[in-house]
């Protein structure tokens, strides 16, 4: 006597139509994500930067609110969540290694306000800026100077005066 049959196993995260491959979608399918990735890529290299999503999606071959989709269909996060999750790495690392202020170091990983990028740092990791400094400074090296943090990652320029010459 055979026993009872199993029903079919239900994917809990309905998948995207456009991201589904059947058979003969294969070679369309590793297109998109190729050009996912490269999105992605340019992200990544230009992340303390303002995000301009129609470029991004321009370089995917995709609109703007279809990039969106097919982004958080491949990586479980819009490309703006993805964004700000790299900067907040960013200033993890620097809020650990470089001896810069909370103030120079939001500006540096590319958010415009200390407001934001505070209530940003606490959402990703639980602690304010300066509490996480304050856990972590003293398990390793000596704080970077300063100066030199600002000229490895270009920032002298970002704290200019609009008025200054170059």
């Amino acid at each position: 006597m055979a026993g009872p049959v199993d029903p079919q196993p239900v994917d809990p995260q309905p998948v995207d139509p456009s991201l589904a491959t059947p058979a003969g979608d294969a070679a369309a399918h590793l297109d998109r994500l190729r050009r996912m990735r490269l999105a992605k890529d340019a992200m990544d290299r230009d992340w303390a930067g303002p995000l301009d999503l129609d470029a991004v999606a321009r370089e995917a071959g995709y609109s703007r609110y279809h990039f969106i989709r097919l982004f958080r269909a491949a990586y479980g996060q819009t490309p703006g969540q993805y964004l700000s999750r790299r900067r907040i790495e960013r200033a993890e690392d620097l809020l650990r290694t470089a001896d810069l202020s909370v103030t120079e170091i939001c500006t540096l990983v590319g958010f415009s306000s200390l407001g934001t990028f505070s209530s940003s740092f606490r959402r990703h990791t639980g602690l304010a800026p300066s509490e996480y400094r304050a856990r972590h400074v003293g398990r390793g090296s000596a704080l970077v100077p300063g100066c030199y943090a600002l000229l490895w990652h270009g920032g002298f320029t970002a704290f200019r005066n609009s008025g200054e010459a170059d």
